[in-house]
């Protein structure tokens, strides 16, 4: 095995990971609407997760773990495409959000900051921010 078939299993592992995070959400209230079957099929295809490996993902997504990524941004970026998730599917409730704060806390945000960060996160979403335009905004928060 070579030291670039180690980076891209690692790679794959990763986006996995994060992409079972998302239908994690989607799957909070037990449907995935054809809004986020969409959104699921193209973040798929962005994170380059097979066709197989997208259906296993779907009927096994609590079984990956969820990996942080070391970079701030990255991790912004991660919490823009959860957010977008919870957006198209017009979650609201309790349950739902304790979900999002989760994934957010292990995708490394600070528990204290958390329900913080995700109010302004959603805020900017559904106000359709872009994804610059939104890792700028939080990350000027802590300004």
């Amino acid at each position: 095995m070579s030291f670039s078939d180690l980076f891209d299993s690692g790679f794959k592992k990763r986006n996995e990971s994060h992409f079972a995070s998302i239908v994690r959400v989607a799957m909070a209230d037990g449907v995935i609407t054809p809004e986020e079957q969409a959104f699921l099929d193209r973040l798929a295809q962005r994170l380059e997760i097979g066709e197989g490996d997208y259906k296993t993902i779907l009927k096994n997504y609590n079984s990956h773990a969820i990996n942080p990524p070391a970079s701030y941004d990255l991790r912004l970026e991660r919490l823009y495409d959860l957010v977008r998730m919870v957006h198209v599917d017009n979650i609201k409730g309790d349950p739902e959000h304790l979900l999002l704060n989760k994934i957010a806390v292990g995708l490394g945000f600070h528990a204290v900051n958390v329900k913080y960060i995700i109010d302004k996160a959603l805020t900017l979403v559904s106000n359709g921010t872009d994804l610059d335009n939104f890792i700028d905004q939080i990350k000027n928060m802590n300004r």
